[in-house]
C-alpha cells in the first residue's frame, strides 16, 4: 500500500486542485465577457481525478486528455500562462493559438494536445505505450476519458490491444454519470465501467473520484504495474461535474437532490476538512495562503495572455504537418 500523505504533500495536492477550480471559474467569467473566443467544457468538480492520477506520474510520463482538458494539463504542470493564452487564441499559447480550449497540451510536460473526439485518445495512448515498450523505457501513458467513451468502438479496441501486448497504459475513466445529458444507467448494464476490464484480462478498479488520496493510491498501484511490464489497468474515478456539459448546457436534466449530494462531497471541501482535522491539524491560514497564491498565479496568466500577440497570418499553414522542430 502507498504511504499515507503528510500534511505538506496533501496541502500541495489541495493547492493543485484549487488552481484547477479557480482557473476554470475565471475561464467561465472570461467567456461570458467575450474574452475567450470558443466554447468551454469545464472541469469544475472533477479536480481530484486528474490531480490524484498525475501526482503518481513522472514528468517524462505521458497524458492524453479529452474535450474537457484544462484540468488534465494543469495537473501535469502545464503552465497556466500558455493554457490561458491558447484559450484566448494568442501566439504564445501552447498550440500557437490554433487549438483552443479542446486541444491544450504541452509535450515538454508529457501532455499531448488533447483530442476532442470522444474516446479517440485511447488508441493513441496504446500507441504511446507501444512506443515506450519498443524503446525499452519504463514510461507510462495515461488516457483520461469519460464513461461515454467506454461505449465507443475505439475504446474497446484500444483496451484489447493494450492488454494483449501488455502495454504500459492506464485508462482513467472519469465517470461523472452523464454523457452530455444521458445518464449512465440508460446506456450501461454493468454497475461500473471498471467491471468491463475483466473481458480484456486487465485489472479494473473503481475509486471515489472526489477523494484525491484514494485516486492517488490507486494510480500509484496501476503505474507500478505498468512500469514492471505487467500491462494496463482500467481505473474508474467516480466523480461529478458541477457545471453543464458545455457552456450551452443549463443542466436542467439533473435532479436537485443529486446535485446537492455530490456538491456536499466537493473535492476541495473534502480535502480542506482533512487538512484542518487531526492528524494534520493545519491552521485555516494555510488554506487561505493557498487561495491567495492561486489567485495571483491566475491573474498573472490572464495578464500574460492578454499582452500576447495574435498569431500572424503567415503562420496559417505552419504546423498543419509535422516539420521536425
Amino acid at each position: 500500500m502507498p504511504e499515507p500523505l503528510g500534511a505538506d504533500r496533501l496541502l500541495a495536492l489541495y493547492r493543485k486542485m484549487l488552481l484547477i477550480r479557480r482557473f476554470e471559474e475565471r475561464c467561465n467569467a472570461l467567456f461570458l465577457q467575450g474574452r475567450i473566443p470558443s466554447t468551454l467544457h469545464l472541469y469544475i468538480g472533477q479536480e481530484a481525478s486528474a490531480t490524484g492520477v498525475c501526482s503518481a506520474l513522472r514528468q517524462d510520463d505521458f497524458v492524453l486528455g479529452t474535450h474537457r482538458p484544462h484540468g488534465h494539463a494543469l495537473a501535469k504542470d502545464v503552465s497556466p500562462r500558455i493554457i490561458m493564452a491558447e484559450l484566448m487564441a494568442k501566439a504564445t499559447g501552447c498550440c500557437r493559438g490554433k487549438g483552443g480550449s479542446m486541444h491544450v497540451g504541452d509535450v515538454r510536460q508529457g501532455v499531448f494536445p488533447a483530442v476532442a473526439i470522444v474516446g479517440a485518445g485511447c488508441p493513441i495512448a496504446a500507441g504511446v505505450g507501444l512506443s515506450a515498450k519498443m524503446r525499452g523505457t519504463d514510461q507510462v501513458a495515461v488516457a483520461f476519458h469519460g464513461e461515454g467513451a467506454a461505449n465507443e468502438g475505439d475504446w474497446h479496441e484500444a483496451l484489447n490491444m493494450a492488454a494483449i501486448w501488455k502495454l504500459p497504459v492506464i485508462y482513467v475513466c472519469e465517470n461523472n454519470l452523464y454523457g452530455a445529458s444521458t445518464h449512465f444507467d440508460k446506456v450501461f448494464r454493468v454497475a461500473h465501467v471498471a467491471d468491463r476490464a475483466a473481458a480484456y484480462g486487465m485489472p479494473g478498479v473503481t475509486v471515489d473520484g472526489n477523494d484525491v488520496e484514494a485516486v492517488r493510491d490507486a494510480a500509484i498501484t496501476a503505474v507500478a504495474r505498468a512500469r514492471a511490464g505487467e500491462g494496463p489497468t482500467l481505473l474508474e474515478t467516480l466523480t461529478y461535474r458541477q457545471c453543464g456539459h458545455s457552456r450551452s448546457d443549463a443542466c436542467d436534466y439533473r435532479p436537485d437532490d443529486e446535485e446537492a449530494e455530490w456538491k456536499s462531497r466537493d473535492p476541495l471541501t473534502v480535502t480542506g476538512a482533512r487538512l484542518l482535522a487531526e492528524p494534520h491539524s493545519l491552521p485555516q491560514s494555510a488554506l487561505d495562503e493557498a487561495e491567495a497564491s492561486v489567485a495571483a498565479e491566475i491573474d498573472d496568466a490572464i495578464a500574460f495572455a492578454e499582452a500576447s500577440p495574435a498569431p500572424s497570418p503567415d503562420e496559417l499553414e505552419r504546423y498543419v504537418y509535422w516539420e521536425g522542430d
